[in-house]
């Protein structure tokens, strides 16, 4: 426990910027800092590039030169019926050729004529070729060309991973902000409210205003307090949301305490971070877009399985030639005349599985065409639907500053008029309660302004690399 406290506190050290002597800022850049460098499914993306690393060097393990030892005895009441042993050496090389030197060694009173060979046994030297089906493509080549295109799908996944992470992480932060700039909102009009129930409490006392404008200051007063409790409520649910994205190294979970504030100056700093600043429509590209480029390298990898499966309507044909000495050491014991090969023939008078199978890897082939097709559509519409959210965003933050400007001077008039006896406690509260929600709305339009560049982030699947 008491190391997790340390951590907890170490973590603060870090990433928080003290105001004053009471509050904590956690700027939205060191946010999102944490939760892609400790975050669990960002860590998580992370072992995409591992996997994709491992089945390309499983896949080059059918390259591996091999050794093959074989070794049968039998002995029964006292006869040495066989002693065979067999040892290769095997070397896979790129187009269907294989490699191989071997040596046998027989004894024994019941071996067959072709398996009687020198007494201090004997070597070959060889070759063997895939003709027709595997020379050009086979399943070890297959393999190695699929495994090479997953690494680097795996690459575009894992940025696909944390941007979303992110996004989801941004969208948090942004609802934690308008919660607690909404109850902001509440404690200043609260201690307005306050401040003016005392005052018209004493006017009553004097006889200035009648006694039932207290009552109304007092509905108007708890009115605000109700909706600060509301407020503080949606504060605490949006502090905790956000803290679900808040790890430390060792998957030590942190929840945030009261005094840790979001950073209220926030909009240049959200271009900033999630690098979307200085990014006009005319330079987005759907080349270099993750998903699809992830797209890209599964189809070819698709294509690589389409051509081994067209490979295999192709009769099979292997051909194998070994020279054989009793002296390997010497280069001219290997003669043309003293051999061991053959061929072997194999093809299905019907296809039906072949053809079938290449059938199936051409629907695959479209299928994942198809998808690219309507990713590039979908992404290239979301990108122009948000580039023009943004636009109008801008707009109506204007509007909305000038409409919680002009509503203060409302109220300041209001409150002036009512000092010289020329308005009504009603009319003040009204105009109060007009400024709140005007101020409410700029919150909910800055929250929606800034939600959609996360969403502008997310469209173009950017991994930030200043984090």
């Amino acid at each position: 426990m008491k190391k997790h406290l340390f951590l907890l506190v170490l973590f603060i050290s870090h990433i928080l910027l003290a105001q004053g002597n009471d509050t904590l800022i956690l700027s939205f850049n060191e946010f999102l800092g944490y939760v892609k460098k400790y975050h669990p499914i960002a860590r998580q993306a992370e072992l995409q590039i591992g996997i994709g690393q491992a089945n390309l060097m499983r896949s080059r393990g059918g390259f591996d030169p091999k050794i093959e030892v074989d070794y049968d005895r039998k002995q029964f009441k006292g006869v040495d019926y066989y002693d065979r042993f067999n040892a290769t050496f095997k070397i896979p090389t790129w187009y269907g050729i294989e490699l191989k030197g071997s040596f046998e060694q027989n004894e024994g009173e019941f071996l067959n004529q072709d398996e009687i060979l020198p007494a201090d046994g004997l070597f070959s030297a060889g070759v063997s070729v895939s003709v027709l089906q595997g020379i050009w493509i086979n399943e070890r080549m297959a393999t190695l060309k699929r495994a090479k295109y997953f690494r680097e799908q795996s690459l575009a996944d894992r940025d696909l991973l944390v941007n979303e992470i992110l996004f989801k992480a941004s969208k948090a932060y942004f609802d934690w902000l308008q919660a607690y700039k909404n109850k902001a909102v509440f404690d200043n009009f609260v201690e307005n409210a306050n401040s003016r129930l005392d005052g018209i409490k004493r006017s009553a006392e004097s006889g200035d205003i009648a006694s039932i404008d207290v009552v109304e200051a007092n509905i108007a007063f708890q009115d605000r307090l109700l909706s600060m409790e509301q407020a503080k409520v949606e504060l605490r649910n949006k502090t905790l949301e956000l803290s679900n994205f808040l790890w430390m190294e060792n998957n030590i979970p942190i929840e945030l305490q009261p005094n840790v504030i979001p950073n209220v100056r926030i909009n240049k700093e959200v271009d900033i971070t999630l690098e979307i600043l200085g990014k006009p429509l005319d330079s987005f590209s759907l080349e270099n877009h993750p998903k699809i480029k992830s797209l890209g390298f599964k189809l070819a990898g698709l294509e690589v399985d389409k051509r081994l499966k067209a490979n295999k309507i192709l009769p099979k044909i292997d051909l194998e030639y070994n020279f054989l000495t009793e002296t390997p050491e010497f280069l001219n014991s290997f003669q043309t005349q003293q051999y061991k090969g053959g061929i072997t023939f194999r093809f299905p008078l019907f296809l039906r599985k072949e053809r079938g199978e290449l059938k199936l890897a051409k629907y695959k082939l479209n299928d994942t065409q198809f998808e690219i097709d309507n990713a590039e559509i979908e992404i290239r519409n979301k990108v122009l639907a948000i580039y023009a959210a943004l636009d109008s965003y801008q707009v109506q933050d204007d509007l909305i500053k000038n409409i919680v400007s002009d509503y203060n001077r409302l109220l300041a008039a209001e409150e002036r008029k009512f000092d010289f006896g020329e308005s009504s406690l009603f009319l003040i509260i009204n105009r109060e309660s007009k400024l709140i929600d005007s101020e409410l709305k700029q919150n909910e339009v800055q929250n929606k302004f800034l939600t959609e560049k996360a969403k502008l982030f997310r469209s173009l699947a950017i991994n930030p690399e200043n984090l």
